[in-house]
């Protein structure tokens, strides 16, 4: 009996086979964030890169920059069979993979950044915690927004994660205002 060269893995092993284009993070070069997303932009592709504004000091004066929240990475919607656009981005080293494939982002943790980003709550990038317990927002600008609670007194310090490239950024909410999810 031969050996059948076309048999296929099952589709739960290509877990992007059928699915349209999702969030993946693109590890970048030292300070080329900005670089890629421009690129990316002019290649009709959809980018994200949170940025968090900064005062930046030279001798004769200090100017306000916006620097990118998770620095070294940038984030893309597309196609993960159509990703060879994307690599040849100059400043992407390469696509956050597991086992060889690019690994999506759930659409929720980037909603959860992008909606943080846009509010005008104080926020700072953090190291990524595991301990503390998952809880949803549902009061206030950020209703719905699932973090991880770090702290519980009349305040609370919500983590927003990025699991993926291990990175997240807290804000203070009302303890209140979130519940368990």
């Amino acid at each position: 009996m031969d050996r059948d060269e076309s048999i296929q893995p099952p589709p739960e092993i290509l877990p992007w086979r059928d699915a349209e284009e999702n969030w993946f993070a693109l590890w970048t070069r030292s300070r080329h964030e900005q670089v890629v997303r421009e690129q990316l932009e002019q290649k009709r592709i959809e980018t994200f890169l949170p940025t968090v504004t900064r005062w930046s000091r030279w001798k004769d004066r200090k100017k306000r920059i916006d620097w990118p929240l998770f620095p070294g990475y940038c984030f893309a919607r597309f196609d993960p069979r159509d990703r060879l656009p994307v690599l040849k981005c100059a400043g992407v080293v390469s696509i956050i993979s597991f086992e060889g494939e690019p690994a999506p982002i759930p659409e929720q943790e980037i909603e959860g950044i992008r909606r943080l980003v846009q509010s005008d709550l104080a926020f700072d990038p953090c190291p990524m915690i595991r301990e503390g317990m998952m809880v949803e927002v549902v009061h206030g600008p950020l209703t719905g927004v699932v973090g991880r609670l770090v702290r519980k007194n009349e305040k609370a310090r919500l983590v927003l994660s990025v699991d993926l490239i291990g990175q997240a950024v807290s804000v203070e909410v009302d303890a209140a205002d979130v519940r368990p999810y």
